[in-house]
């Protein structure tokens, strides 16, 4: 990633807009902007795997395992525009656990990128499952999208809920509603 062409875009973009880039609160913008998008997009120059770093534990449990209220953040593809919200995930284990500070790595690699809610839910419930050949996998993530609060229909209460749901949570109604019971979502 190039930070001083990234500078030089927002210089340009300041200038497109009506301002000038050289006024005292915006001349390190560019500078500080070029660096917010290089922590922004970090999950493009990231492996999974490097992100799980060996954190992969045998195990003989094989009861589900739940992490709730995980933050997220991330960019909406659309409009460049932050969405951000908690993500809960659960999983059942075979033979392997992940170490449970990996399970929010994994929600972070996936969410710094310019996203969707709906595909950042499935590529983190896939992860998950494909990193510890878990039984079953739930997500559940429930964000507030900015493109959606302040601009366009401007409706500042609205949380868009998006799910995943991967083996036996898929398969087996008893298993995904025990998760969303624990996490407390229970659908009536």
């Amino acid at each position: 990633m190039d930070a001083k062409r990234i500078q030089d875009l927002i210089r340009q973009l300041l200038i497109e807009i009506g301002e000038d880039p050289q006024r005292e609160g915006l001349k390190r913008t560019p500078e500080r902007v070029a660096q917010t998008w290089i922590e922004l997009t970090t999950g493009y120059r990231e492996d999974p795997k490097d992100v799980i770093n060996g954190a992969i534990f045998k195990s003989e449990a094989n009861n589900m395992i739940i992490a709730r209220d995980i933050e997220v953040y991330s960019l909406c593809e659309h409009h460049l525009l932050p969405f951000y919200g908690v993500c809960h995930i659960g999983y059942i284990a075979t033979d392997k656990v992940l170490g449970v500070s990996k399970i929010a790595r994994i929600v972070d690699h996936f969410s710094r990128r310019l996203q969707i809610q709906e595909r950042l839910t499935a590529q983190v419930a896939r992860e998950i499952q494909d990193s510890v050949n878990a039984e079953g996998v739930g997500v559940v993530m429930e964000c507030r999208h900015l493109c959606m609060m302040m601009r366009g229909v401007e409706k500042q209460q609205s949380v868009m809920t998006t799910s995943s749901v991967l083996g036996s949570f898929h398969n087996v109604q008893a298993t995904r509603l025990e998760f969303l019971s624990l996490i407390g979502r229970m659908v009536r």
